[in-house]
Formats: structure tokens, sequence, C-alpha cells
């Protein structure tokens, strides 16, 4: 038989099995392979880590959804907070946001960032979600792309409570080019404050009200094809997220708050050969910060004492007023949602 076919060969499921054996998948180099990504995505997109070198972020302004909170009657004196149970906002104060001071506050923690080479991409929001500067929540980048999580607040009115951002974030993203590896399904909860990458191979996940176990399986069954471990660190009483209790400030360095925490986790970055800098007692607010490089944070003003610990360990400090903003129930860590940084 001749080595060409004929094109009664050609007719037959022989041809094509001819053919195609000459021409076998390659599922090798990986996805999340820097390679693979910029063929495919245009650059190496997500986060290996919580201290690389940030390279670009994203960020929602304070905006018209400051509006929402309605001073009238909402006031609580028993918790000193105005609260709305039915729309799912609090605000931490006895007087009423300053909006023009809230964004003050957020240009600044832009600016910050900038003046750290770091690109900078602003999100749209809900019109009547006053939590959504805190972008943190809504998804969590890791290798290759980006895990779009579930919010677990749902206001009784369409456009309120925090569950609806995560549409918001995925169109930015799909602009952006980043790749969307999972988005959390089901009853699945899970936001981004409550992770945390200590190493690049171990994630912590802070399991409380906000997160729960279909949430934390969909985020480790991401995790787990990339080589990742997850840790449960369960939080104590309403709780929300880890990082109000734990944020890396360099590779073998965390920022801790004690009084949430697990004694267990503190012998696991121990045996992860991470060193524990614990925060002043009194300020606790500093825990909610943010690496821009190994070594190097933004952290809130106004925490003299916890800063001074930092600097000790070999820690700079960059501190941005944020108090307003604070009063909104999240810091600095809360308020950036980074999408790529340097493995």
């Amino acid at each position: 038989m001749s080595n060409r076919p004929d094109d009664e060969i050609r007719a037959t499921e022989a041809y094509y099995h001819l053919v195609l054996e000459r021409m076998p998948p390659r599922a090798e180099p990986a996805f999340e392979t820097p390679e693979m990504q910029r063929r495919v995505w245009g650059r190496s997109w997500g986060v290996h880590n919580d201290v690389g070198r940030l390279r670009l972020c994203v960020l929602h302004r304070p905006g018209e959804e400051m509006l929402a909170i309605d001073p009238s009657g909402k006031y609580d004196a028993t918790i000193g907070a105005y609260i709305d149970e039915d729309e799912q906002w609090y605000w931490r104060d006895s007087t009423p946001p300053d909006l023009r001071r809230m964004q003050e506050e957020h240009d600044a923690l832009a600016a910050a960032l900038r003046a750290e080479d770091v690109e900078v991409v602003y999100v749209d929001c809900p019109p009547r979600d006053p939590h959504a500067v805190f972008t943190r929540d809504v998804a969590v980048a890791v290798k290759g792309g980006a895990v779009i999580g579930r919010m677990g607040l749902v206001g009784t009115h369409p456009q309120a409570g925090r569950r609806g951002e995560e549409a918001y974030v995925a169109r930015l993203l799909a602009q952006l080019g980043m790749p969307i590896l999972h988005t959390i399904h089901g009853t699945g909860l899970l936001e981004g404050g409550s992770v945390c990458w200590l190493n690049e191979s171990t994630v912590a996940i802070g399991m409380s009200q906000r997160q729960n176990e279909a949430g934390a399986r969909q985020l480790e069954a991401v995790l787990a094809e990339q080589g990742v471990r997850l840790i449960r660190v369960p939080l104590p009483g309403y709780a929300l997220h880890l990082d109000g209790a734990c944020v890396m400030v360099d590779y073998d360095k965390a920022l801790v708050n004690v009084t949430r925490l697990p004694y267990w986790f503190l012998e696991t970055l121990a045996e992860l050969g991470i060193q524990a800098i614990h925060v002043w007692p009194t300020e606790v607010k500093a825990v909610n910060c943010l690496a821009v490089r190994p070594g190097r944070v933004i952290m809130p003003a106004g925490c003299p004492r916890t800063r001074e610990r930092l600097e000790q360990a070999g820690v700079e400090a960059i501190e941005v007023p944020y108090d307003e903003i604070l009063k909104n129930g999240g810091g600095i860590h809360c308020s950036t949602l980074p999408l790529i940084r340097d493995p």
C-alpha cells in the first residue's frame, strides 16, 4: 500500500486517526506557567503569595452608594452605630459618613500605591452598597487567575447588601483579560478578606459566618490543582475575616492579633518559619495593612507602637490616614484586591 492515502482511505474513520495521531494535544506547560499565561492571556496573572511586589490592584472609590446610610432613625445607641438589618449595612459611629473625608483618605491610599509603582484600576458597585469600598472580599487571586467569591450580605432591596458585587468584579476582570478559574456557586460563601497566602504552597482561610464549608471546598479544589494546601482557621464569635487577625508583611513575617486566633495557628506559623509580630493591644486596626513588596507595608496612621514593632522586625511602614473609612467596618487590606504580584 502506498504511504499516500487514496480517496478510499480518506473516506474512512481510519484516515481521521491517521491524521490526529500526528498532532497530540499538549497538556504541558501548565496553564499557570508564565509562558502559557503570556501566550494565551497576554500577561502573567494572579498571585503566588501575599508579599511579592504588587503590580496591579483593584479599588473602589467611595461614592454615592454611601448615601444609602440614612441617618434618620437608624442609630442604635446600644451598639454605638447606625445599622439597617434589612438593607444589610452598618456604620460604626454616632455621626453619619463624611463622604469627602472618605474620598480624601481613599485617594491618599491610591496615591501611596501608585508611588510604589502599583497599577490601580477601579470597579463600580451596586448603587445601595455602602461597603463596596472593601474590594478585597469579592474575589481571590490565585496562580494564573481569580476565584470570584459569593458575598454573605443580601438586602431585602434588590440593590442592597453586598451580594451583587461579584458581577461587577467579574465584568472588570473580563475587560482586563484576567482568567476567572472558578466562581463560588451553590450555597457556598467565600469572601476574600478571609484568605491569606502564608507561602507559595499554603493558604489559610478564616472560617466564620461569611465563609462556609461549601465555599472553602470550592476554593480548596482550585488550589489543589496548583499544588497548594488550604488550612481552615476557625474565627471566634462573630469575627468575619482573617485579615482582622493575620496579614503577611514579609515572606517570613506576619502581623497578628492573637485575640482572634486559635493557639494552634500560631504554632502553625512557627512551623512554617513565619515570625508573628504582635499588634499593640490598643492598635488592632494596624493588622489590616497591605504589603506592597517584601518587608514594606501601607498601614493606617495612628498606630505608633505597632509601627515600632514592625520596624524592629525589619519591616518598613508607609502611613495613610484611614479613620473615616475604618468606621465602615474595614481597613486598608480590605480596600485592596491584588490581581498581580511578583512570585
